[in-house]
This record gives C-alpha cells, structure tokens and sequence, in this order.
C-alpha cells in the first residue's frame, strides 16, 4: 500500500535547481517520496534525498504543507479511505561540482533556472514549492 504521507525537497545550487526524470511514467518531478511508518518527515526528506540521489544535506523546512487527493485510478494503492495525500516540502543546498547520482526511480536530470524547472515540472504541488522556495531564497 501506498503511503498518505509524502515529502518533496527541492535541491538547488546558486540559480539553479535540480529537476529528476521519472524513469515509471516520463514525469519530471523534485526528489520525492514517501514518509515510512514511524518516520517523521523531516526523517524522511533526509532518507529520500540520500536514496534517490545521493546526497547529504542540511534540509531547511519550507513549512509548506499541500495536499492532493488521489485519482480514482490510483485509488486502489492506498488503504481504504485513505485518498488525500499531505506533502511537506524540504529544500537542500547542493555543494559546487556535486552531481546527483540517481536512482532506479530516475533516468535523468538537468538544473534549471526557476522558468525552466517550472515548465518542467509536472505536479502543481511541486511547482508550489519550488516557487515558495526561490521566494524564500530572494527575501534571504
């Protein structure tokens, strides 16, 4: 069963930020995934961000909460009722020269200026987030 619970970190270095292609159904999504039971999602975000493209980061808590609820199709993944999904959004510094080395879930990359990660992108929730990011990173 797929989990209600989900985390998307958005890697950036100086204007650019880091875009993954979905190797399961052609998407170009931010690194993502699922909070595992008893995990928090800060926990999560550090695993997901280690496992899909390895890479260790101080994680900045974006505070920004959104929620989707699950087409009918996909339904049937989750548990019985169990059809809205919250996402927390994280943000990770990469270092200079650091390339993200990918996981089975994805069969490419790019950095992109913020006009191009959002054309780019496919999800509204992750478009979001990334424009709640590089708000953030002009105010700072």
């Amino acid at each position: 069963m797929r989990k209600n619970r989900e985390v998307a970190i958005y890697v950036y270095r100086g204007d650019r930020y880091l875009v993954a292609h979905r190797a399961t159904d052609g998407h170009w999504n931010v690194i993502a995934g699922q909070v595992e039971d008893g995990e928090t999602y800060a926990e999560a975000a550090a695993r997901e961000l280690a496992e899909e493209a390895a890479l260790a980061a101080p994680l900045l808590d974006l505070e920004l909460v959104r929620r989707y609820e699950v087409e009918a199709a996909f339904q049937p993944l989750y548990a019985p009722g169990e059809y809205t999904v919250t996402i927390a959004s994280y943000a990770a510094p990469a270092p200079a020269g650091w390339e993200p080395t990918l996981d089975h879930e994805h069969d490419g990359y790019r950095w992109c200026t913020l006009d191009e990660a959002l054309a780019l992108l496919h999800w509204p929730e992750a478009k979001d987030g990334l424009r709640a990011l590089a708000a953030r990173r002009t105010r700072a």
